[in-house]
């Protein structure tokens, strides 16, 4: 048996990759896959998670132990085995390659090939090119939902030359209210 693993991204219009892998392997061998499809290092702490209908993220598989509590079901992808937590067609995943901005691939279990094994992973599709896999600092500021994280600020913002050196306090704080005893209050 054989799933065809189908990987969009938002990022980049016109890019896909299908991945067919034998659903014994890990999730590990997966994500090998996948680095080798797009062509990224493994230099990240990536993650899947197995998402609802709606990709609501909902199982968490780490590269890594993370060291969850024992009440916790804990994945790591070396020890999971795909068909363990995805076995319908349709079932959906989401794949995070770049954690600091939370940037992923949708994946979607496209396919099952039933009759036909495989020994290895293999991209079967390669269409466009794959979005960077880190930003550098000015793109993820530039990262939002309206397209832009930036701030909108008038021409006066830090304009000081309103500014009254004299209505100041010279000894710190004044406050309002006399019965605010400091030393008192905050311990």
């Amino acid at each position: 048996m054989v799933y065809r693993f189908t990987l969009i991204s938002d990022e980049v219009d016109h890019f896909l990759r299908e991945i067919q892998i034998d659903p014994e392997a890990t999730f590990l061998d997966f994500h090998k896959a996948i680095l080798s499809a797009v062509g990224y290092p493994d230099d990240q702490m990536t993650s899947f998670f197995i998402c609802s209908d709606n990709w609501e993220k909902e199982t968490e598989i780490t590269l890594e132990d993370m060291g969850v509590g024992s009440d916790e079901d804990s994945w790591v992808m070396q020890d999971t085995v795909i068909s363990e937590l995805v076995e319908d067609e349709k079932q959906r995943l989401i794949y995070v390659f770049d954690p600091l901005a939370e940037r992923v691939f949708f994946i979607e279990l496209s396919e099952i090939i039933t009759g036909k094994n495989l020994k290895a992973p293999v991209c079967t599709k390669k269409q466009g090119d794959a979005p960077a896999q880190t930003l550098d600092f000015d793109q993820l500021m530039n990262i939002g939902t309206s397209g832009s994280t930036s701030l909108d600020l008038d021409d006066d913002f830090g304009d000081d030359s309103g500014f009254d050196l004299d209505e100041l306090d010279p000894e710190g704080m004044d406050f309002i209210d006399d019965s605010f005893n400091a030393s008192e209050d905050i311990l």
